[in-house]
């Protein structure tokens, strides 16, 4: 790996693996971009829609194309998981682009062809409140996926994109995970075993998925931890030692929610629905872990990992092999 020298056991472990984080929110630039191949990231998937409309997606798919000529001696664009592989090989880090809200496709379903030929992978079916499609977890009523909605899940298996769940509601996500021909995903979530909170999910939605063939990621966003700000990357690993209790080890892996960069007026922006109107929650302060306090500290999560002598197989999965073997499934490359 260009730079990342293993002085330990972990660092070697670390320096070998296989690295997908399901979920990364930074405020991407060079910096960041360099803290990821810093901290061994081998692929991730990056956000590159929450609120934005059609216009407002393409700009930013807009960006992400600059960035990867800018940057090509760090960053490549992941459309299959041959790219993945390619990312290692090359000591890069593989940028998966993702949407955390289907708001730019608006009320077209064509455009996700579009958004596919874009390299657009994973697509989250709505985020946080009621779109067209599906409903989020901080709507007070669930009503459930859409009509239009279903049709929508049936375009993005043909097409090959993954759906994503993680701040979707209980009711939706499940019609969701009914209707889709393919393994659908909590890229980022936690468990309400070891915290309720509407943006976790119950022992009952975590092995509902997992019948179906989905994915749960394991996310390490302090709010929604036990310990919330307290929280350490040892309780980022209790927490995913409880989704493997609860889903087995083979359909599991992280997805940080590392929003690395970012200051108070983005977080205002998150935690409204559509980014302006009535305030969904109250995120408080925002850190991430003790000892795992950047993207470039990832190799802290496989050395916490080590320390509670998980077998290196299991270190393997959830670290990224297993997000690899599931969006093979789905874009079928």
């Amino acid at each position: 790996m260009n730079d990342l020298t293993p002085v330990s056991g972990a660092d070697a472990l670390h320096a070998r693996l296989t690295v997908v984080d399901g979920l990364i929110v930074s405020d991407f630039d060079r910096a960041i971009f360099q803290d990821m191949r810093r901290g061994g990231i081998t692929a991730a998937n990056c956000t590159c829609c929450i609120w934005e409309d059609f216009t407002g997606t393409m700009r930013n798919i807009m960006q992400w194309k600059q960035w990867f000529r800018d940057n090509d001696d760090l960053i490549l664009q992941v459309r299959s998981t041959a790219d993945i592989r390619r990312a290692k090989a090359e000591g890069k880090t593989g940028i998966i682009l993702g949407w955390q809200n289907i708001t730019g496709i608006e009320d077209q379903i064509g455009y996700l062809s579009l958004f596919k030929d874009l390299g657009v992978g994973i697509i989250q079916m709505a985020y946080n409140t009621q779109n067209l499609v599906a409903t989020g977890c901080y709507e007070s009523r669930d009503g459930g996926l859409s009509d239009f909605g279903h049709e929508v899940v049936s375009e993005m298996n043909r097409l090959g994109i993954l759906c994503d769940l993680s701040h979707v509601g209980a009711q939706s996500s499940r019609d969701v995970i009914l209707a889709s021909r393919q393994p659908v995903a909590y890229s980022h979530c936690l468990p309400a075993g070891l915290k309720a909170h509407p943006r976790n999910k119950t022992d009952e939605e975590l092995r509902f998925i997992i019948d179906h063939g989905g994915f749960v990621g394991v996310t390490m966003f302090t709010p929604f931890l036990a310990r919330g700000t307290d929280a350490t990357v040892d309780d980022y690993v209790d927490a995913m030692e409880y989704v493997i209790n609860v889903c087995g080890e083979e359909r599991v892996g992280y997805g940080t929610d590392f929003t690395q960069g970012h200051g108070q007026e983005f977080f205002d922006w998150i935690s409204h629905d559509k980014g302006y109107a009535r305030r969904l929650t109250d995120l408080g302060t925002i850190k991430n872990p003790a000892g795992l306090d950047s993207i470039g500290h990832t190799g802290a999560l496989t050395a916490a990992m080590q320390r509670r002598n998980w077998p290196e197989a299991r270190i393997e999965r959830i670290m990224g092999a297993n997000w690899v073997t599931l969006l093979a499934e789905i874009w079928r490359a």
